[in-house]
């Protein structure tokens, strides 16, 4: 296995070795390079002997650097090997879920353990060998994150669609014994992987020393399920069972374990009419990019934001300038008491959930929201601007439908602001938007 070299950054370790564009790397100090993993743990010393393939003869370079700097080289693509891709069929697969006309980007499965370490992507493990394990351990990839759903291996097996499923708890334990850390996720769907299932999942995992925490999603279903599993989404009283049932066992662990373990996403508060934990009950917010405490972070942050501001801006004024918020039905009510527990002198600020035709109405989350929906449900509110998360907009200017920011701002005949995801952003925008940090 060799890999191609595109350029070698100038006045690199590796161009001053005299390594060039066009040689494929193909071991570094006598080890095989399989891809970027082993290439950035082979590369941190300060010496080492680069081994390239130039014109099919094998050629040595010794390198001297300083300890964990870049070798300097770039390849044709940033994993050095393709993506892992998914071999499971799981029963609640939000990709089988797409609308027909969703681009085809969306419709990757991937389950490649190497963007778990490196974006916090959650994968199966499904696809991992023993020997690929070793690996993981070996090169100390940590911490992961990991989908599990339930523990007991038949359940297991039924949720993925694979048999493959069934091998979970010994690779964890194989993990957590080589030193590896990990975050864990359930996806949890009424009836089958929730109550006893559940609290038997909670109690393994929790007995699992590598293990530092545990995510519990809801089941996300679109309106585009022709021909799949028969699956729906909680009721509240379902929604309250999950969260009272974290609830015994985070009061237990943060006793024995020194962390509550068990985090229920915004959605299970929100579905549960619960009132959603202070600040303190998320810790690290290590489990944020799941939906686990980005509401209370958003107004943790919002808040400390906003009490340092001078008295005169911190008071509801009236004749404010109009500005709108439009976001997914399921954060608006928690927003707009957010905004109104901490007014901001010259706004009056309107908060305008939006229903999601093009996933299905009961996609509530601010982050699939179309261009199309936004522009249509906005059209003719009396407004100065609309602000939007920026996590509606891909590359910063693209709706998952393809419609562009500009087109969405021309459609609306006026400002459409992507907003950023911390509290004190939202504070910022609305400062400017007011004419206040002019």
């Amino acid at each position: 296995m060799s890999h191609l070299i595109v350029s070698v950054d100038p006045r690199s370790p590796a161009q001053r070795a005299g390594i060039r564009p066009g040689d494929r790397l193909w071991r570094i100090d006598g080890v095989p390079v399989i891809d970027f993993i082993d290439y950035q743990a082979l590369t941190a010393n300060r010496r080492l002997t680069v081994q390239v393939l130039r014109d099919g003869a094998a050629l040595d370079f010794a390198v001297r650097k300083d300890e964990y700097a870049p070798l300097g080289l770039n390849f044709q693509t940033p994993m050095m090997s393709g993506t892992r891709l998914c071999c499971n069929k799981c029963l609640f697969c939000f990709v089988d879920q797409l609308p027909g006309d969703a681009r085809q980007t969306m419709r990757v499965k991937d389950d490649d353990w190497r963007m778990s370490l490196m974006m916090g992507n959650y994968v199966t493990l499904t696809n991992v060998s023993d020997r690929e394990l070793d690996r993981i351990v070996q090169r100390h990839c940590s911490p992961l994150y990991i989908s599990v759903h339930a523990t007991d291996p038949d359940l297991r097996a039924h949720l993925i669609g694979t048999p493959r499923a069934r091998r979970l708890m010994d690779q964890l334990r194989r993990l957590s014994d080589g030193g590896i850390r990990f975050h864990c996720q359930c996806v949890l769907c009424p009836g089958l992987n929730d109550g006893a299932a559940l609290d038997r999942t909670i109690r393994e995992l929790s007995g699992i020393p590598g293990a530092l925490s545990l995510a519990l999603v809801p089941v996300g279903l679109t309106g585009h399920r022709e021909g799949l599993s028969a699956l729906r989404v909680y009721t509240r009283d379902e929604a309250r069972a999950v969260v009272a049932l974290s609830e015994k066992w985070r009061e237990k662990l943060l006793q024995t374990r020194d962390t509550r373990f068990v985090f229920p996403s915004d959605e299970f508060y929100l579905q549960a009419d619960w009132p959603i934990p202070p600040d303190e009950a998320y810790e690290g917010y290590d489990q944020i990019d799941d939906g686990v405490g980005l509401l209370r972070l958003l107004e943790t942050e919002y808040r400390e934001a906003w009490e340092a501001l001078p008295d005169d801006l911190r008071r509801a004024t009236p004749g404010g300038k109009p500005l709108a918020i439009a976001c997914g039905k399921s954060a608006a009510a928690f927003i707009r008491q957010m905004l109104a527990d901490y007014p901001v002198a010259g706004a009056d600020i309107s908060v305008y959930p939006i229903e999601n035709t093009w996933f299905g109405p009961t996609v509530t989350v601010s982050g699939l929201i179309t261009g199309k929906d936004l522009t249509g449900q906005m059209a003719g509110v009396p407004c100065d601007a609309v602000m939007i998360t920026e996590v509606m907009l891909r590359d910063g200017c693209l709706f998952l439908d393809d419609m562009t920011l500009d087109e969405a701002i021309q459609r609306l005949k006026k400002p459409v602001v992507p907003v950023g995801r911390r509290g004190e952003d939202l504070l910022d925008t609305i400062l400017e938007l007011t004419g206040v940090n002019e």
